[in-house]
């Protein structure tokens, strides 16, 4: 645009100039009722003749005859270029910020800054750069990083409701522990958000106390002790009750739990779903080790490959799965190779009668163990993969994946036949006790959702306890009423009785006559509004929540937006909508939208030995930065759209 580069100035009474800011050149502009357009003023920064550009464009020709190929010092052909017509002002410390930007998003070394093919290439996009060294670029970073935590800052500050944190170890190559903290939260508009907050260097990371002081810390750098929610824990917290204990006791000196700590700790459910398909693995890992061998023997060569596919023609396997290789730290990859590996298992016995070369088929018993194994980690896949490819990963989508593994693993273990049996009793140990820490929290998260409220609770405890689930219903439904009446004793902002309609409209798109407020209609009625608000609340009328509950279910239909659903329905039930906000914000994963969760459940994360190398200041400021800066929008802006024909 024309003008970025130019600014008007008033001359006399009608009369303006328009004052090029390069080179402060002034031109006619408008004089009375005539205006002289910008035609001129283009011509002026499009085609060189402002003496600012000249200057610029003197040094880009004098550097590339510097630096042409051959002694070759003729003029080059005059070519034709469309050109925006934007002219780029070079700014040193802004090329200083993107360049770290650049650092921290790609995960780039800090020291090449220093490489000499680095330098060259910078220094002939920009001769005017002046490269720094590895220190100061530390000092970009770090300039990064506590320029975006100010602007977090600010919005957690104006943040709705409670936050829920996640807790994540992280060890060095020096065995040093790192302590990763993120938080999820739901915004005023109502949309689900997730931002890593710390990664802190602590000397003890397993000690009982290590993560109850960190989160301390956290808590009180980000101003947020009154606003925690809850805590999840990855499976690297090996002591996981001990944690849980010490957390709730550390905390609730300085915090008030809701619902008496009772959700205030939570175990990530894809670590679990992890750690169980994992050992259940290692549990016939001789069997997989030779299905793992034969796979390798069939795919060696081409020939191999021909050889078995007529083998399995003529046994006639329909052959609609092909055989891969597994990645063993990814325990979905060795589920799919023993599915495809079992269509096969004819042709591997077939295979080995009639090549003397291979000898791993496993025995019949083997491929029954297999078989069993496989139908319940396809259980556990699906579960999971529907995890990973939700959208909005609100709390209240867990408790229909979880119930239903909770489910298939308890009959399993009445199964007659003693394999099945066996390898399920194995599986719903763990993940019984998963459930047993885990399942009120996620039947009161599925609650929030309009469509299934306590019915779906109601009907899966059934399946799962039996004669026993009205004792198991009362408890969640006492305590959603107890944790209810927590946020009904909270003070909401104060409304006028008569704001309801207004927003309704405003809902239904009828701006025209927005709704008025105490302080602009000066009818004196301010007082009559508290009276209402405490009236409302000392009769006995029906709650919220029993309102909300009793109510019809919403239809399941496809794309559904829970969060939509409460954002629209927030004038409705304003109190529950605010304990909605906080449950449905729980992450009940760690493991985001779209991210692999095949292999995250056992392990410690460990740092690579360049980032160990770096200061703790650093590495927390490059692994938060970079979190920070992929939700920003494009860090450079689309030139102008003007074209103009430049002549070089």
């Amino acid at each position: 645009m024309v003008w970025e580069h130019f600014t008007v100035e008033v001359v006399s009474d009608g009369c303006t100039r328009a004052c090029c800011k390069l080179c402060k050149q002034t031109f006619a502009y408008s004089n009375g009722s005539k205006v002289a357009g910008t035609s001129h003023l283009k011509r002026h920064i499009a085609l060189g003749s402002c003496p600012k550009i000249k200057n610029l464009e003197n040094q880009q020709h004098a550097l590339a005859s510097a630096t042409r190929i051959d002694g070759d010092t003729s003029d080059p052909p005059k070519k034709r270029y469309r050109t925006s017509g934007f002219v780029n002002v070079f700014d040193q410390e802004q090329s200083y910020m993107y360049l770290a930007k650049m650092i921290i998003v790609h995960e780039y070394p800090l020291h090449m800054v220093e490489n000499p093919a680095f330098v060259s290439f910078v220094q002939s996009l920009q001769p005017r750069f002046k490269m720094i060294d590895v220190n100061a670029m530390e000092g970009e970073v770090l300039s990064v990083y506590h320029k975006e935590k100010q602007n977090l800052m600010q919005i957690f500050g104006t943040m709705p409701g409670r936050i829920s944190l996640t807790i994540g170890l992280w060890t060095t190559s020096q065995t040093l522990g790192y302590i990763c903290v993120s938080g999820q939260y739901i915004d005023s508009d109502w949309k689900l958000h997730r931002r890593m907050i710390n990664f802190m260097l602590v000397s003890s990371p397993h000690s009982e106390n290590a993560l109850s002081e960190a989160i301390s810390v956290s808590l009180s750098e980000w101003n947020m002790k009154t606003k925690l929610f809850t805590i999840t824990l990855d499976n690297n917290c090996s002591s996981h009750d001990i944690y849980s204990a010490n957390l709730r006791d550390h905390l609730s000196n300085k915090n008030t739990l809701m619902l008496k700590g009772q959700l205030f700790v939570v175990r990530c459910y894809a670590n679990i779903l992890n750690v169980v398909a994992q050992d259940v693995i290692a549990s016939i890992h001789g069997i997989v080790y030779n299905i793992r061998e034969s796979v390798k023997f069939v795919k060696a060569s081409p020939a191999r490959e021909e050889k078995f596919a007529e083998i399995a023609l003529q046994i006639g396997i329909p052959g609609t799965k092909a055989l891969s290789l597994d990645v063993t730290t990814l325990w979905n990859t060795t589920y799919l190779m023993m599915e495809a590996a079992l269509e096969y298992k004819e042709a591997f016995t077939f295979l080995e009668t009639c090549d003397d070369n291979y000898n791993e088929a496993p025995s019949a018993d083997d491929w029954k163990k297999v078989e069993v194994v496989c139908t319940f980690l396809k259980l556990l896949y699906d579960s999971a993969h529907t995890i990973m490819t939700t959208i909005d990963q609100t709390a209240n989508v867990f408790f229909q994946e979880a119930w239903k593994v909770q489910l298939e693993l308890a009959n399993g273990t009445l199964s007659e036949d003693t394999m099945v049996s066996s390898i399920a009793k194995e599986m719903h140990e763990k993940f019984d006790k998963y459930w047993k820490d885990c399942s009120l929290v996620l039947a009161i998260s599925v609650v929030m959702d309009p469509r299934f409220k306590m019915k779906l609770v109601e009907f899966s405890f059934a399946k799962i306890y039996g004669e026993d689930s009205a004792r198991f219903i009362k408890v969640v439904n006492d305590s959603i009423h107890e944790l209810y009446l927590e946020y009904v004793s909270q003070p909401l902002q104060l409304m006028p009785a008569y704001v309801d309609e207004g927003e309704a409209n405003h809902m239904n798109g009828n701006d025209n006559n927005p709704p008025a407020t105490p302080n602009s209609t000066g009818d004196g009625l301010l007082d009559f509004d508290v009276y209402l608000s405490e009236m409302a609340v000392n009769q006995s009328t029906k709650s919220e929540l029993d309102q909300y509950l009793e109510e019809s279910l919403v239809p399941r239909i496809q794309g559904f937006d829970i969060l939509n659903w409460w954002k629209l329905n927030n004038l409705k039930y304003p109190t529950l909508s605010k304990m909605a906000r906080d449950v449905l914000a729980i992450p009940v994963s760690m493991v985001g939208t779209g991210c692999s969760i095949f292999g995250s459940g056992t392990g410690s994360r460990v740092l690579d030995d360049y980032r160990s190398s770096l200061r703790p200041e650093t590495v927390e400021a490059l692994f938060c930065a970079k979190d920070w800066l992929q939700y920003l929008p494009t860090m450079t802006e689309p030139p102008s759209t003007a074209i103009v024909k430049l002549e070089f």
